[in-house]
């Protein structure tokens, strides 16, 4: 290799700041290598030189049994991505090549997350609207709410009308010694409840229809408010007409239970935890229970909610029962706990759709939206009762009717009930 011509344009066009400087007449091409540069004169290479490196050396890699190579004083390393050097850099302005900054760049596992999570809301999705429609139809739907001369007008808020009948459909012989049901045939109202969900976001209110009321029954004079679903020609239409008329409130959706359903629903669910004011033993209705907190199963549960063995006024007794019973399944069949969890969800839905009848009007949507308002702590409370006579050799329940009125009305109107107007 000869000695760098003289300093000309061209020369100083090619030579870059990184260019080793001119070397002198019999300089090596190449310094000495090693640990130390031994010394020397100014300009000169030592005596002791050594071969040079190679320069068709790869970058960035290390020779084998070595450790990482490192570019030569005065060389420029190519990008990683060119081992060449032939691609990538660009001009520092000076005739020079800048090497582009190589920056790393972490995985992030934060979009596989994301990408987990999304799936699983897609298929949680595609299972909910499944569930939907195969819960639709399989609803039992019965004809309960019907246009007559003199229905109440459509209100503000939405009104449910819940009942619970002692019907022994689907039990065996053994279930019914088991949960102490008898062996009565036909059907009676054993539970009424009125439920109004407001639409102005307040509370529910949950009131419970003593079944001993005395009210008008259409064709059949004045009765006890159960006998209405118990006459031949009577059922559900007359009952839902029958409360209608009593209150003045529009029924908007009717929801029906036997005493099978009740108990596979409870079931279902795993247990309903029920805190018992006081110890109750009932062999009629299967029961001997502890006061305090405790978890019902289903046949425990419609013994709880049956039994006239305590209060001076056993119906009274037993509504509060109902009511907070009611309160307490629907709450725990709304959690999380049940909802998400396939074991019990899936098993409520299948147990609710064969053992709850509902009317025409009515769908899984509706449902859902009962439960909800359910699950937003309603106000319980029963209509006002005015007296206790025996008419007919029975004992039965007058309303108070002022304040019975006063009740309705603010149901009637989307509004809280006064407090003077709730029954104890």
């Amino acid at each position: 290799m000869g000695d760098w011509p003289e300093d000309d344009d061209r020369t100083r066009a090619l030579r870059s700041p990184q260019s080793p400087p001119p070397r002198a007449a019999g300089q090596p091409a190449y310094p000495a290598q090693g640990r130390g540069r031994p010394a020397g004169t100014a300009g000169q290479a030592p005596a002791d030189d050594t071969p040079p490196r190679s320069t068709s050396r790869v970058y960035g890699k290390a020779r084998e049994g070595s450790g990482p190579v490192r570019p030569l004083p005065g060389e420029t390393a190519p990008h990683a991505g060119s081992p060449d050097g032939s691609s990538g850099g660009s001009s520092d302005g000076k005739g020079g090549t800048r090497m582009p900054r190589m920056t790393w760049r972490p995985k992030r596992p934060g979009r596989l997350i994301v990408r987990i999570l999304i799936g699983l809301l897609v298929v949680l999705l595609v299972l909910a609207v499944g569930g939907y429609f195969v819960i639709n139809s399989r609803l039992n739907r019965i004809e309960a709410l019907t246009d007559y001369d003199g229905r109440p007008a459509d209100t503000p808020g939405t009104n449910w009308l819940l009942v619970g009948s002692d019907s022994r459909a689907g039990l065996t012989k053994a279930q019914r010694r088991k949960l102490a049901t008898g062996s009565s045939v036909g059907r009676r109202t054993d539970t009424m409840m009125l439920l109004h969900i407001p639409d102005t976001g307040d509370r529910p209110t949950l009131v419970s229809l003593p079944r001993d009321s005395y009210v008008p029954i259409d064709g059949h004079g004045s009765g006890k408010l159960n006998a209405a679903y118990a006459y031949q020609d009577g059922g559900p239409k007359l009952l839902a007409k029958t409360v209608e008329k009593v209150t003045g409130l529009r029924i908007d959706h009717y929801m029906e239970i036997g005493f099978g359903g009740f108990v596979g629903i409870v079931d279902a669910i795993g247990g309903v935890e029920i805190n018992v004011k006081q110890a109750i033993k009932d062999p009629k209705a299967g029961i001997d229970l502890k006061k305090g907190l405790q978890t019902m199963d289903g046949g425990t549960a419609l013994g709880y909610v049956r039994t006239r063995a305590t209060g001076a006024i056993p119906d009274f007794d037993r509504t509060q029962r109902q009511r907070q019973f009611f309160s307490a399944v629907v709450k725990k069949a709304a959690s999380p706990g049940v909802l998400i969890n396939p074991f019990r969800s899936v098993p409520l839905a299948l147990s609710a759709t064969d053992s709850v009848a509902v009317g025409e009007e009515s769908g899984a949507f509706n449902l859902l939206s009962l439960g909800l308002a359910m699950g937003d702590n309603p106000v319980t409370t029963v209509v006002p009762v005015g007296s206790l006579p025996t008419i007919n050799g029975q004992a039965v329940v007058k309303w108070d009717t002022a304040k019975a009125l006063r009740m309705f009305d603010a149901l009637a109107q989307d509004k809280p009930v006064p407090k003077d107007a709730l029954g104890k």
